[in-house]
């Protein structure tokens, strides 16, 4: 993952700041002995990317070393477990590699080249993996790409080019084989569809245990009242929002990035995630750029690519903004920061309003 010089914007997010002097000794070492063959190893340009990267430690960097009479360099990206700014409670951190490594040998799914896993704590103070930095722009969340910067200064016609490939990324994680993420399966948890909805009970659960979270925990009840009857199964990436996506020069995607919690929840979770994550943004502007596709254009291009039924989206974009208003209550937490009413917050307004869909069909 990089973003080009020119294309830096946003702000830093990272949930820690590192001394890279410090890193560079330490990951120089390490990387000896994953490279046995090589000499003159030289790491450099070390920054943490900038709008995104709230819930891991994500550190970019070039690694330069001779091997063979030769000359190699690579960019590369360390992506450390976080162990005190905890955005989620359940540890996926291992599991996040296995599917993105799962992803990327599908062949169907853009995902960066994955170099190594390191489990053993004691180098960085957590374990953590090395992968490959592609090379594009990201749409950062933090100021939002659809109030400034690069995407603002597309024209619609690229603006609609972006769009639906990134639509076109979020229905090919669909098209991977179940099988092929087994080990993905808790049967503690039920189901794979109720293994998602255990998930978030547990979160709510996590919450509480250090306050009231009334607002999440009425609207956790509204959903369980109207839980899908015939869920479609499928995987689930956690993030999925356009601003996870690295953006090549073509405007194609050249990487799914941020798979911090996978799952295999159903097809519509991820849908739900998307559309939820726009509808917020879209509130905050006022307005959707023009060339984006709208709620019903993403929906209808996700079920083109997919063949798969979206009768219950309503419930699934319910389910994610139920999900958003519980990390924003951690997120708020965690910085000491005062909760507002969600009630009346365009996160609680969207979901009540998607709720109240809902129910009327019940």
């Amino acid at each position: 993952m990089s973003v080009d010089a020119k294309e830096k914007e946003g702000v830093f997010v990272a949930p820690a700041m590192r001394d890279f002097g410090e890193l560079a000794g330490l990951l120089k070492v390490w990387l000896k002995s994953r490279l046995s063959s090589a000499t003159d190893l030289s790491l450099s340009n070390f920054e943490y990317p900038r709008g995104t990267g709230q819930s891991h430690e994500t550190i970019l960097f070039d690694l330069d070393w001779r091997q063979n009479g030769a000359d190699h360099h690579r960019g590369l990206v360390v992506r450390i477990k976080p162990t005190t700014f905890t955005v989620y409670c359940d540890d996926m951190f291992i599991d996040q590699y296995r599917v993105m490594k799962a992803m990327r040998d599908s062949g169907r799914v853009r995902i960066a080249e994955l170099f190594w896993l390191e489990e053993d704590p004691s180098i960085l103070g957590a374990p953590f993996f090395v992968m490959e930095k592609l090379t594009g722009r990201v749409a950062v969340s933090i100021p939002s790409y659809m109030e400034v910067g690069w995407v603002t200064e597309l024209s619609p016609a690229e603006r609609e080019r972006l769009w639906r490939n990134g639509v076109a990324q979020l229905a090919a994680i669909q098209t991977v084989p179940i099988a092929d993420l087994a080990f993905l399966h808790r049967p503690a948890d039920g189901d794979p569809i109720r293994q998602e909805w255990n998930r978030w009970r547990r979160y709510l659960e996590w919450l509480e245990a250090r306050g009231p979270a009334t607002y999440q925990r009425a609207t956790f009840h509204r959903l369980e009242a109207t839980f899908p009857k015939n869920p479609v199964e499928g995987i689930v990436w956690g993030d999925a929002r356009l601003g996870n996506l690295m953006i090549g020069s073509d405007l194609d995607v050249v990487g799914v990035m941020d798979w911090e919690q996978p799952g295999l929840g159903g097809a519509l979770d991820d849908l739900g995630w998307w559309t939820f994550n726009e509808r917020l943004k879209i509130e905050a502007r006022g307005s959707n750029l023009e060339g984006l596709g709208s709620r019903e254009d993403v929906i209808a291009l996700w079920t083109s690519l997919t063949g798969l039924p979206v009768d219950d989206i309503d419930w699934y974009e319910a389910f994610a903004g139920f999900r958003i208003s519980c990390l924003y209550w951690n997120m708020l937490e965690m910085r000491g920061q005062a909760q507002p009413d969600l009630a009346t917050n365009p996160i609680g307004r969207s979901i009540d309003a998607l709720l109240a869909k809902v129910e009327a069909k019940t």
